[in-house]
């Protein structure tokens, strides 16, 4: 077993966005050093960190560079080149490894390495042709879901196809890429597991978290989530199981369907943390940011245990005015919610720039919470 990477030492990042942002905060809280990579002028993370390198995540000298001045290099999202992960690990550990990395930023192999180990998902078909489509829709039926089959998040690259005379301009929409049609599947609701796994091997996972969805992105969290005790358990066991054999050092977060009766199927995956685990850095002892920090230090976990029912409301570019800023003392008025901006200086629509965090004695009274103080900065 490899030693610890104890507090002082520096931490390689791929990825300068609002998850980087946060996980860098949590390390300097435990005393580590941050070297972020990300292409973008003053990036979320890069503002916090000790040092911002600002190369494209396939500059593979740069990413090099990045991990000679570190002892160990970790994602804030999967989608990082091969070949710049590969670079990395021959300078410093890299975690999660390359291999999570490339199963996980590819529906098709994401989906076949589940269906493999047995962890229940949707039916699905590979699509490389307009033949293809129209034999998978003819297989699946109606409606169903076409997504390319890499790079896609946020809903960004799917659509859905309710009739046959869809197929010839759905299957145009792929330009060129690789697609997958998934079944369609009628569910209750949606929910998520976020889960650590050391490089010791020791594993730890948060409640289940409720979500919902406006327009393909995250809206809100329930935290945890309002299902019966029994469907929690098992979908916080395949969430752990999923990241031991998916050999996961880190965070891995799985997207769940609900169905009537109590059935769970995976959705997706994310060997990161995730937006539906934001509520744990107000709401538990350890957040899921930390919780990466110590994963891939070889650190003992911590502990997951949830101090209050709580609730996450996304902050989107959307509430932004055409010119200036929000009326942020009208939600700050809302004096037991918690405001966390992501340091992004320009606004769009869709573009998530903050959250806001509630606790409260039930799921219900802090969802209330958080949507009133989000409806303040409409006023």
């Amino acid at each position: 077993m490899s030693r610890p990477i104890r507090p002082g030492s520096a931490l390689g990042l791929l990825g300068g966005g609002q998850l980087g942002r946060m996980f860098t905060l949590a390390a300097r809280n435990l005393g580590f050093r941050v070297h972020a990579l990300d292409p973008g002028h003053d990036c979320p993370a890069g503002q916090v960190a000790d040092l911002e390198i600002r190369a494209a995540y396939n500059d593979v000298y740069a990413a090099q560079a990045l991990a000679r001045g570190v002892d160990v290099v970790t994602v804030e999202f999967e989608n990082i080149p091969a070949e710049t992960l590969e670079a990395v690990a021959q300078v410093c550990p890299m975690r999660p490894g390359a291999h999570v990395l490339h199963t996980a930023q590819h529906r098709l192999r994401e989906k076949r390495f589940l269906a493999e180990y047995g962890f229940p998902v949707t039916p699905f078909r590979e699509i490389n042709t307009e033949t293809d489509l129209r034999e998978a829709v003819e297989a699946l039926g109606l409606p169903a879901v076409l997504k390319t089959a890499s790079f896609g998040y946020d809903g960004k690259g799917q659509q859905k196809l309710e009739t046959s005379d869809q197929v010839p301009g759905a299957f145009a929409a792929l330009a060129g890429q690789q697609g997958i049609l998934e079944a369609w599947v009628p569910f209750e609701l949606e929910c998520s597991v976020v889960c650590a796994r050391a490089s010791t091997g020791e594993t730890s996972v948060w409640d289940v978290a409720e979500n919902a969805h406006r327009h393909h992105i995250l809206d809100t969290t329930v935290f945890p989530a309002r299902i019966p005790a029994g469907v929690a358990a098992r979908a916080q066991a395949m969430a752990v199981a999923i990241a031991e054999a998916l050999g996961v050092t880190g965070m891995l977060t799985v997207e769940f369907f609900l169905k009537a009766g109590g059935d769970l199927l995976v959705n997706e995956l994310a060997p990161r943390p995730h937006n539906s685990g934001h509520a744990t850095i107000d709401a538990c002892v350890t957040s899921q940011f930390e919780q990466q920090v110590r994963a891939v230090c070889g650190l003992p976990l911590g502990a997951t245990t949830l101090l209050e029912p709580a609730a996450m409301a996304n902050l989107l570019g959307d509430l932004w005015p055409e010119n200036g800023l929000p009326h942020w003392e009208r939600l700050l008025a809302h004096r037991d919610v918690k405001l966390h901006l992501y340091g992004k200086s320009v606004a769009r629509p869709g573009r998530k720039m903050g959250h806001l965090t509630a606790l409260a004695a039930s799921p219900e009274e802090a969802l209330a919470k958080v949507l009133a103080a989000r409806e303040a900065l409409k006023e």
